[in-house]
């Protein structure tokens, strides 16, 4: 069947966020890239607590979400993560969550980048397609900041970011609710992804096309290897080559 639509990931695909990149902490005797040590500053700031008192009860909190949320490929917006830490620690200070996700969201944000080439392709595309954004991020109105900055939101057609929708990648709602906004069958829209579970086997089980884009994965023949899902329709390096694969397609 012809395509008549693409729909993005975001990180990872559309631009890059290096995680590693982060400012190294030491927590439980691991140095780890992280946004803690700033956020503790934050908090410190107008509630003294020592920084373990802080890890230990923002790692239970993570916990807790992975369990209740993330396994259920349900969203747990930033700030309503930031809200359950300050009553963990017995905080009463309403403003601390948004200043906690304002730090948070501040440092991830500065990491980002866009390929140069990027807003130029999606212009092209955008005269033969539909496109569509699909992605997992717990705090939109960041995500959408970030496409301004990149020069990408107009060149996109519909946006579906999963603290909006409250439904997480490989769910088939929010696949769905992409396709929907793009008006257009799954067998007709190509999804682009970086990541095999969420992007590749959620979008294929929708009868959607996929093209892996491994720019950013260090070990593709390893993930691939430990990957048990459909198997992408494509893998490409680069979004550059998506004009070549689908004057094929």
């Amino acid at each position: 069947m012809q395509v008549r639509a693409l729909s993005f990931d975001l990180f990872d695909t559309l631009v890059d966020l290096p995680m590693t990149a982060l400012p190294r902490v030491e927590i439980a005797g691991r140095s780890i890239p992280t946004t803690v040590g700033a956020l503790h500053a934050a908090l410190a700031a107008r509630h003294p607590i020592g920084f373990d008192a802080f890890a230990t009860a923002l790692r239970e909190v993570d916990r807790e979400w992975r369990e209740t949320f993330w396994e259920q490929g349900r969203e747990f917006a930033t700030e309503d993560r930031f809200a359950k830490l300050i009553e963990r620690l017995a905080i009463r200070d309403p403003a601390l969550p948004a200043i906690l996700t304002e730090v948070h969201m501040g440092l991830l944000a500065g990491l980002v980048s866009a390929p140069p080439h990027h807003a130029a392709l999606l212009g092209r595309l955008q005269e033969r397609f539909r496109i569509g954004l699909c992605s997992n991020f717990s705090h939109s109105p960041t995500a959408r900041a970030i496409l301004d900055e990149a020069g990408l939101r107009t060149r996109l057609d519909a946006i579906v970011i999963s603290h909006d929708h409250g439904l997480r990648k490989p769910r088939p709602e929010i696949f769905q609710s992409v396709l929907d906004a793009l008006g257009a069958r799954a067998a007709e829209v190509v999804h682009v992804g970086d990541n095999l579970d969420a992007d590749v086997a959620g979008a294929a089980a929708l009868g959607m096309r996929t093209a892996w884009i491994t720019r950013c994965v260090s070990d593709p023949a390893g993930a691939l290897a430990r990957y048990a899902g459909p198997r992408p329709t494509w893998t490409i390096g680069d979004l550059a080559e998506l004009e070549t694969l689908l004057k094929e397609a």
